[in-house]
């Protein structure tokens, strides 16, 4: 599904609700007000430019929107330097098509990112459990272990999930993350409203192949359930084949373990009204 600038910057909101466009992998662009913040935005192919194994990483499907055409973003979230979700090329049309959009990266990132030619200004270092506010949009990042925790020489986490607090809706999207001790217990004071979680899973043949895991079906599942997430929205199963998810596995697992969780399933360039 495509979607132009012109669908979101006038899309009319209610004053309590918040539009949440999805820009596929785990890519979603929040509208709270007048107010734009993107999350993981991948929208090119990268990827495939530069890995040797073309064909595993092809997409499955183009970009819903052009980057270059979202010069209204205020706030980018990033949740990790894998070119899916700090992608160089999509980062740079943004920084371009906008000079007052901000980046907020891991703070392992920042040298990264501040190398693909966005100045150092721009670019705002996340460290866990240290809230930030950016117009409007209240910011807390949490560790995020994909597949296990991995920390700079400082000491700070390369990974991050984050909990959103906009216009009285709280999300949490939570990157690539796997299970860990400590997560609910950080998420449960939260309340989040709508829990946005990877489903691809993990597995001894591809980690073989550097495919780093994820939630499964089930431990997303139960994750919502266990933190009261009002909705839960898989997300990371559907660009790669050699990644991909039926969703039905997904529903599945909601009949099974949580069968009255509210879901949505989002089609790539959906807006879906929280």
């Amino acid at each position: 599904m495509k979607i132009t600038a012109k669908d979101i910057v006038n899309c009319t909101l209610h004053k309590s609700q918040v539009g949440v466009w999805y820009l596929g992998q785990e890519g979603f662009l929040f509208k709270n007000k007048n107010t734009y913040l993107a999350i993981d935005p991948y929208l090119s192919d990268y990827v495939d430019k530069n890995c040797s194994e073309l064909v595993k990483w092809k997409r499955l499907y183009a970009p819903p929107i052009q980057a270059e055409e979202l010069s209204f973003l205020n706030v980018v979230l990033c949740t990790h330097l894998h070119y899916d979700h700090t992608d160089p090329e999509t980062l740079l049309k943004l920084a371009n098509s906008n000079p007052y959009t901000r980046f907020v990266v891991p703070a392992p990132a920042v040298k990264t990112v501040a190398g693909y030619g966005i100045g150092k200004e721009r670019i705002i270092s996340a460290f866990a459990n240290q809230p930030l506010i950016l117009d409007g949009f209240e910011i807390f990042p949490l560790p995020s272990a994909h597949e296990t925790f991995h920390m700079d020489e400082n000491g700070n986490y390369c990974e991050l999930g984050y909990v959103v607090k906009m216009n009285g809706k709280t999300i949490f999207h939570a990157g690539d993350m796997c299970m860990y001790d400590g997560l609910i217990e950080a998420l449960k004071p939260f309340a989040v409203d709508s829990a946005f979680l990877p489903i691809n899973g993990r597995d001894y043949f591809r980690n073989r192949d550097d495919i780093i895991g994820n939630f499964t079906c089930e431990e997303a599942v139960l994750l919502a359930k266990e933190i009261g997430a009002k909705r839960l929205v898989p997300m990371h199963h559907d660009l790669y084949a050699v990644n991909k998810v039926r969703t039905a596995h997904f529903v599945d697992a909601i009949e099974e373990l949580d069968t009255y969780r509210r879901y949505h399933i989002f089609a790539p360039g959906e807006l879906y009204i929280m």
